[in-house]
């Protein structure tokens, strides 16, 4: 049976920490590691509650402080490639991402080809519910730019909901990886592309959070956008191999 790991990055979720979880583990198989950058409102007491109800399926790895999304996932990458998972999933704490979507982009990986299967926003027209105008044209379109700049063949390149297979982060050197924030997110399927994987776009529909507060920000969207100029004159003068 395949090892599933989802990891899920943490910054005051009280509101909805519990319910992520129950609602990953209903599902089936999975495991779930939480990468918990010191909230204060008490995000990992819960989980390490709910820790002695699923000892085996849940885990915390506990940070000092905010220390950027990128940095979270790259510490969960590095966890679960050294305990062997063979897929390894990233997801949003606050329900913007429909858990039951999970399965789906496992069998992108398990059964179609793909080695990274992306849970996509826009392959299928505009599938976003709740967020301001402004807030989508500017994610649509943004995306549209950073297609077009680094020639990806992705629709939604700042999509967060993903699932790796384990062997395509093992390609992966992470001390080159560069962006932190919501860059990161262009940063990693941009590399994944380059090294020669296989990108596929899973159709979701995404919900905006109901409980909690938006992480997302115009400066922090702006540095992923503006970033993408930079990643692409690396590019030039970088020589793409797997890591062996």
């Amino acid at each position: 049976m395949d090892k599933k790991l989802v990891i899920i990055p943490t910054y005051n979720e009280k509101e909805n920490i519990e319910n992520i979880i129950r609602t990953v583990f209903g599902l089936g198989d999975y495991h779930i590691l939480i990468v918990e950058d010191n909230s204060p409102d008490g995000t990992a007491s819960i989980v390490k509650g709910l820790m002695q109800e699923f000892p085996d399926r849940l885990f915390i790895e506990e940070r000092k402080g905010k220390l950027g999304l990128g940095t979270a996932y790259i510490h969960g990458f590095k966890w679960a490639l050294a305990r062997e998972y063979d897929y390894v999933f990233e997801m949003d704490a606050d329900f913007s991402h429909d858990p039951h979507d999970l399965e789906r982009l496992y069998k992108a990986c398990c059964e179609e080809g793909a080695d990274l299967a992306v849970g996509s926003r826009y392959c299928n027209g505009v599938n976003v519910l709740n967020w301001p105008m402004s807030r989508l044209l500017m994610s649509y379109y943004g995306s549209a730019y950073v297609r077009i700049i680094l020639g990806i063949p992705v629709h939604d390149t700042t999509a967060g909901f993903k699932c790796y297979k384990a062997d395509t982060l093992r390609a992966i050197d992470f001390s080159k990886i560069h962006h932190i924030g919501y860059g990161f997110q262009i940063e990693m399927k941009f590399t994944v592309w380059k090294l020669g994987f296989t990108i596929k776009e899973v159709s979701i529909i995404f919900k905006d959070r109901t409980l909690g507060t938006s992480k997302m920000s115009k400066g922090i969207f702006s540095e992923a956008i503006f970033g993408v100029i930079g990643l692409k004159i690396r590019s030039w003068c970088r020589k793409w191999e797997r890591m062996k």
